[in-house]
């Protein structure tokens, strides 16, 4: 097993380059991404953001084909150790400069830089370390156990799609979804709710306001309660740009009797507290068309 694994090494790591390479260096998503990362507070530029990460897309790409094409030859992997090596440096100044900021690993992440980038990294590093040693080819682990490698290559690809957060869209949104429909949400309290906190969530996601309020938001649902018929629910989230951001709670708060056959589209109010003092963010109103009225909650 151990033999399959670092034969397979190069492959999957060949893999995991060859994406997020592929993806910097082509992407027209690269330069709208840009100017949101870590890189682009360091270096105090959109522009040179952008070079840089096509730059290192090029980069991985030319690392992706030599683990490919030559995977026996140490340098394809001791270069990617230390891309793997650099890659965890860069995220933790990122980390402590721009923790707001997202990492631009894919160019198509748009979230703060978290233990996954890291982990993600980390295997990039060990990954690379293993092949410049081992110097394994990977075809005869293919070809000598195809299905051996098949079950590898298919939890290696498992693992990383986990520890990709712009792939959560794909699986793990809708893994979420359907968890709260079939049992509810762990925090659903009492049998004296009239509506599940499930189906609240639900029509809060399908409204206006969670649209206009979903760039701060970076948490799924932290608490709820209910207070005077309203159905409260808490998120965190980022407020600010990014020289002046801050952690807030993000507050919705809806009919706690609506639900999806309810009819009419229910009255969403939005609050932005700050996490530090308590205080409430001041905000421009949330406008609508009148098929969905959202309103700011009350101080």
């Amino acid at each position: 097993m151990l033999s399959l694994t670092t034969g397979l090494a190069p492959l999957v790591l060949a893999g995991l380059l060859g994406w997020t390479g592929a993806v910097k260096m082509f992407s027209r998503g690269t330069a709208q991404q840009a100017p949101k990362t870590a890189l682009a507070r360091m270096l105090r530029s959109s522009e040179r953001a952008t070079t840089v990460l096509r730059a290192t897309g090029a980069g991985e790409l030319l690392i992706a084909a030599g683990l490919l094409v030559v995977p026996a030859n140490p340098v394809p992997g001791a270069a990617a150790a230390v891309l793997g090596a650099g890659f965890l440096g860069y995220l933790g100044y990122g980390r402590a400069v721009a923790p707001e900021s997202s990492c631009g690993c894919s160019a198509s992440e748009d979230t703060p830089i978290t233990w996954r980038a890291f982990a993600r990294a980390a295997v990039v590093l060990i990954g690379g370390a293993t092949v410049a040693v081992a110097q394994d080819t990977w075809w005869p682990a293919v070809s000598e156990r195809p299905a051996g490698a098949l079950v590898l290559l298919a939890g290696a690809a498992a693992v990383l799609v986990a520890l990709s957060a712009d792939l959560d869209r794909w699986w793990l949104l809708p893994l979420r979804r359907t968890r709260l429909r079939a049992f509810g949400h762990p925090l659903l309290g009492t049998a004296t709710d009239q509506v599940q906190v499930a189906a609240s969530v639900e029509l809060l996601e399908n409204s206006l306001a969670w649209q206009a309020a979903a760039p701060v938001v970076r948490s799924a649902l932290l608490d709820h309660w209910e207070d005077d018929g309203w159905r409260i629910l808490q998120y965190s989230g980022v407020y600010g740009d990014r020289e002046n951001a801050r952690p807030v709670a993000v507050v919705f708060a809806l009919d706690a009797t609506a639900g999806r056959d309810t009819g009419d589209d229910p009255i969403v109010r939005v609050s932005y507290v700050d996490a530090d003092s308590g205080e409430a963010v001041a905000v421009d109103e949330l406008r609508a068309a009148p098929s969905r009225r959202i309103l700011p909650m009350a101080g």
